[in-house]
């Protein structure tokens, strides 16, 4: 394997030709050498496009991008030693999954016995070995998937480059090859740049994960650090599911929520609460100081261990997460009252979005 190497992009900007804004604003981000990071942000974020700036297949109007020290900006794709995997595979049908794997070393005309060295070991690694013989049409999707990541492992780039690979599996086939993903990119140890529009895919694959939003980074971090100390509202409400609830207090009462006895710092215009630290009781709310939020069920989400539960309330749509037994969930249409559960963390924003620390 190459040796691995970091990758820098300093206060770098995107535009497309005849755009009004640039697509990628200004973006400095340093990913050290060997890590898992992944990009995660809605459509139209920009990580794609900061994914193939750093391939070398979209021009950067602004900053530069280094891999190992090495200013990349302006030259070819082929001269960055990296290795790009896509969501459509990308093989060639008339190949067999041997010549897939090692077409990239053919065409640099690598000796065959090495070329046939890395494509076993790579065809071991990912499960291939009596698939080499066989053309694409004659494998699943999971399997022309692993043949696509075959392919990037034996040419042993500095990076990887992984964009929505496993956007085209179905649901298990996705977890399956994720798990795989994860394990490889720890036994190969080579820095990887992942994309996904999928948060649980993000939390649970990266060492650390960037959030983007319009072409801006929002927040860089490990996933436990993102869930728990989001630094705006977006983050908040884009990482973790179900989505937090943001409610919106009233103005003038600054972050205060009466029917749930919750008051905020100065400055705080609205409350922030996970899903899973609400509790949900059928019926209204009974009187009291604090004598809950009650809303109006409009879905609830049965998913075996636990379920979801969503009602509209004065403060908008509200989420529980509870484990009640289903036969105790309140009913579409009926009345529900949330309250905090035991040690419940609450979170403040102001009125441009920033997280507020509790007074």
């Amino acid at each position: 394997m190459a040796t691995k190497a970091d990758v820098v992009f300093d206060h770098v900007q995107i535009r497309y030709p005849g755009a009004d804004a640039p697509t990628v604003k200004d973006l400095s981000l340093d990913i050290a050498a060997g890590e898992f990071l992944v990009l995660v942000g809605p459509s139209g974020c920009g990580k794609s496009t900061i994914l193939r700036a750093l391939a070398g297949l979209e021009p950067t109007a602004a900053g530069t991008i280094s891999i190992g020290g090495r200013d990349v900006t302006g030259t070819e794709p082929g001269d960055r030693d990296i290795a790009m995997v896509f969501q459509d595979y990308a093989l060639y049908p008339h190949m067999t999954v041997r010549e897939n794997m090692g077409f990239a070393l053919s065409i640099k005309k690598r000796p065959k016995a090495e070329i046939a060295e890395r494509v076993d070991h790579a065809a071991e690694l990912l499960g291939l070995t009596e698939f080499l013989d066989r053309k694409p049409k004659d494998l699943s999707g999971g399997q022309r998937q692993r043949v696509a990541m075959g392919r990037a492992i034996v040419r042993e780039p500095k990076v990887f480059l992984m964009d929505e690979p496993l956007s085209n599996l179905d649901a298990k086939l996705r977890v399956q090859t994720r798990a795989q993903i994860v394990t490889l990119q720890k036994n190969l140890d080579v820095t990887t740049v992942y994309v996904t529009h999928d948060q649980v895919e993000a939390m649970t694959m990266g060492h650390r994960v960037a959030v983007l939003k319009d072409g801006e980074l929002q927040q860089v971090d490990t996933p436990q650090n993102l869930y728990t100390d989001p630094v705006n509202d977006f983050v908040a409400g884009f990482i973790g599911s179900p989505a937090m609830n943001l409610l919106d207090t009233p103005d003038g009462t600054a972050g205060t929520v009466p029917e749930l006895d919750v008051t905020g710092p100065a400055g705080a215009v609205r409350v922030g609460v996970r899903p899973e630290h609400l509790t949900v009781t059928p019926g209204e709310a009974a009187g009291g100081a604090a004598p809950g939020l009650t809303g109006t069920v409009t879905l609830v989400e049965e998913l075996g261990a636990d379920a979801n539960v969503y009602a509209d309330t004065p403060y908008g749509q509200v989420t529980a997460r509870t484990q009640d037994h289903p036969g105790t969930l309140p009913p579409v249409g009926g009345s529900v009252t949330f309250t905090l559960s035991e040690g419940a963390r609450l979170y403040f924003f102001d009125a441009d979005g920033q997280a507020v620390a509790p007074a």
